[in-house]
């Protein structure tokens, strides 16, 4: 006798309270749903990206267009990280493309590097509101994923942008003028802060202080060839 035969066996004598409907455990209607896939368990940064594209981690995915994983060579020397995405990222779903980033990629050339050499993600993934600075527990939320970006790319050097992206990669609350250009470290990969682009918009004059950043940036490269 199969299953389903001896349940409706069952119910014929009055055993109301069985569920014919209901199959083997785990197979019927109130199996639960497959657990979504970790991105931290991801082998590489395509499988963490689907992993984190509908992300509902935190508050952020309420108003956003899109999660904004991360763009660039998978295994770059030099990671730059901002702190969110802007209006224009959250539209097309990459990294740094509205005139920061256009501005960003004016720079990389000036040291030798295209767009495409390097790698850019930011602290969290999907826009804050009106571009505001993501909060603490947003920030929580997401930085296990930055981390995990980090050790998937393996760069020789991470370039933080603006002080928002230093304050949660290196723990700093210190304005940014008083340590952009000096290198410290994070994990055991040097770490270059400095300004963000878009602050470089604001303040033409702090261009000067952002080529002398990328110049130690190129020169840190060249003393230590892949």
């Amino acid at each position: 006798m199969s299953r389903d035969e001896l349940l409706r066996y069952l119910k014929d004598f009055h055993w109301n309270d069985v569920d014919v409907a209901a199959g083997p455990p785990g197979t019927g209607a109130d199996a639960a749903a497959p657990a979504e896939a970790d991105p931290l368990a991801a082998p590489d940064l395509a499988g963490m990206a689907a992993a984190l594209a509908d992300c509902r981690r935190c508050r952020l995915c309420q108003g956003r267009s899109r999660v904004v994983f991360g763009v660039g060579n998978p295994r770059a020397r030099v990671m730059f990280i901002g702190e969110g995405p802007g209006a224009d990222e959250d539209r097309q779903g990459e990294p740094f493309v509205g005139k920061a980033g256009q501005l960003l990629n004016a720079m990389l050339p000036a040291i030798g590097l295209r767009r495409e050499d390097v790698y850019i993600g930011n602290v969290v993934k999907c826009r804050p509101p009106g571009n505001r600075d993501p909060e603490d527990d947003e920030v929580a939320a997401c930085l296990p994923f930055l981390h995990r970006q980090i050790e998937l790319v393996g760069p020789d050097v991470i370039v933080t942008l603006g002080r928002i992206a230093a304050r949660h990669l290196l723990g700093t609350t210190a304005p940014i003028s008083s340590y952009r250009g000096r290198w410290t470290s994070f994990a055991g990969r040097d770490v270059l802060p400095t300004f963000h682009p878009a602050y470089l918009l604001r303040n033409p004059a702090a261009k000067a202080q952002a080529w002398a950043d990328l110049k130690q940036l190129l020169q840190r490269l060249a003393a230590t060839p892949r």
